[in-house]
């Protein structure tokens, strides 16, 4: 069992009393952490590891996880800029995701991921749009080369334009659960990704939860991202995007409710009364001006709030730690509160909220016998010096750049800055030619 060894940072183990170390180390174990400390390691562990990284003026924490993300608008970023939701949708989002080859999901899939693990992400959750199986199958063969823990939400809707068949839906879940869940070590998990509650009809959406119930998986679904998406629910129900979930019984801790920025009383009571798990992506309902979401009142309810970057499309990076300081200052700028949210929340939301989004309670944390999924900042920039609070320094100052190496169940995927399982400038010019040939062919139609 290879044995490496961490000494020397500022350790954030993200337990339950949101525990600092510093200096603290870290031992893993194969693909476990074996053991986490405060000060310098014993002489003993230090002469039994295969190998040491020295942490000196970093920090080390859990992996973070990317909750909610859409791989294949890596090739769409800057094109749907500055355009509300819907007309952002039709405009420029469908014409594109129709125009795509499986190559081209792939290779956006292989861009996001390793932007993802450019950022600090040991996880990532894929909202995925495509129903095509090769699309699917294409975005999974790149998060198994990748290397990170991975949950594909198989995307879909059953009412107006790309409407899906429930049997043709189920008969595709039963595919991808058999042949995917629990793949590549059980990094690979397959969940169900309702689109939106205004494209999902009730007798489908009852009948999705109930399966995904009994595979014991999530369902990931947009709610109340816009007053305009409420409206178009509540023009067919009656009801706004909670109370129709509710309505289904489609809330509980299995739930995964992405946005959240519109929501009533009765509604944000639902939620914390379910256990349901609420996403924030607060750059993208910035870009989108889809509004602010009430996420310090959520966290005063003690729902569990964790957080995505969205897709490239809505956000233009996948970096989650400046999505991190985007969390902080909107809420704080929405409630007019300096203490609306305070640094280490926003870094539970990162990672030991975001274990709730994987469905996986071994990650998210720096304790014995979890996941060694870790995640190495550097500290010792100019924009980040003099730091006095590690916490501080990683929400209001880092950024993805900083991130100096990233472990998957014991893996080095990113070390001291290079990506260690693909060729990457390869892939960048790879990528080039494709975006352009995307962009070319989706114009043509």
């Amino acid at each position: 069992m290879t044995k490496l060894l961490i000494e020397n940072g500022a350790v954030l183990t993200m337990d339950a009393k949101d525990t600092l170390l510093a200096p603290g180390w870290v031992l893993i174990e194969g693909d476990r952490i074996g053991q986490v400390g405060e000060g310098a390691p014993p002489a003993a562990l230090r002469a039994g590891a295969d190998r040491i990284i020295d942490a000196s003026h970093m920090a080390v924490l859990p992996g973070l996880v990317n909750a909610h993300t859409h791989l294949e608008q890596t090739f769409m970023r800057g094109l749907g800029d500055d355009k509300p939701l819907l007309a952002w949708l039709r405009q420029v989002m469908w014409p594109l995701q129709a125009a795509m080859t499986a190559e081209d999901m792939h290779l956006a899939s292989l861009l996001g991921l390793v932007e993802n693990l450019r950022c600090g992400a040991t996880a990532v959750n894929q909202h995925h749009k495509l129903p095509g199986a090769e699309h699917t199958d294409a975005t999974l063969e790149a998060a198994v080369r990748v290397g990170l823990r991975f949950q594909l939400a198989r995307g879909w809707v059953d009412t107006g334009s790309g409407a899906e068949a429930p049997e043709a839906l189920m008969a595709e879940m039963e595919r991808l659960h058999a042949r995917w869940h629990g793949a590549a070590e059980g990094r690979i998990t397959i969940s169900f990704g309702p689109l939106a509650p205004w494209r999902c009809s009730d007798a489908t959406m009852r009948m999705a939860i109930a399966q995904a119930r009994s595979w014991q998986v999530p369902t990931h679904i947009h709610a109340a991202e816009t007053q305009d998406e409420i409206a178009l629910l509540q023009q067919r129900t009656g009801l706004r995007h909670i109370e129709w979930l509710h309505s289904l019984d489609g809330l509980g801790p299995d739930v995964q409710l992405v946005h959240c920025v519109h929501l009533s009383p009765h509604e944000v009571d639902l939620i914390a009364a379910s256990g349901s798990v609420v996403v924030h992506c607060p750059t993208s309902n910035m870009y989108l001006a889809s509004g602010i979401a009430p996420v310090p009142a959520l966290v005063r309810r003690g729902v569990p709030v964790a957080l995505g970057t969205d897709g490239s499309a809505s956000h233009n990076s996948q970096d989650l730690l400046e999505t991190m300081k985007m969390a902080i200052l909107l809420a704080k700028v929405g409630s007019g509160d300096p203490m609306a949210l305070v640094p280490m929340e926003v870094l539970v939301m990162a990672t030991r909220a975001g274990s709730l989004i994987m469905n996986n309670g071994a990650v998210g944390r720096l304790a014995p016998g979890s996941k060694a999924d870790v995640t190495l900042v550097d500290l010792n920039k100019p924009h980040v010096m003099p730091v006095f609070r590690a916490d501080s320094a990683l929400v209001y100052n880092c950024n993805g750049p900083d991130v100096h190496t990233v472990i998957v169940d014991g893996r080095v995927l990113l070390d001291a800055g290079r990506v260690t399982m693909l060729d990457e400038e390869e892939l960048l010019e790879a990528c080039r030619q494709a975006a352009t040939r995307l962009w070319k062919a989706a114009g043509s139609r």
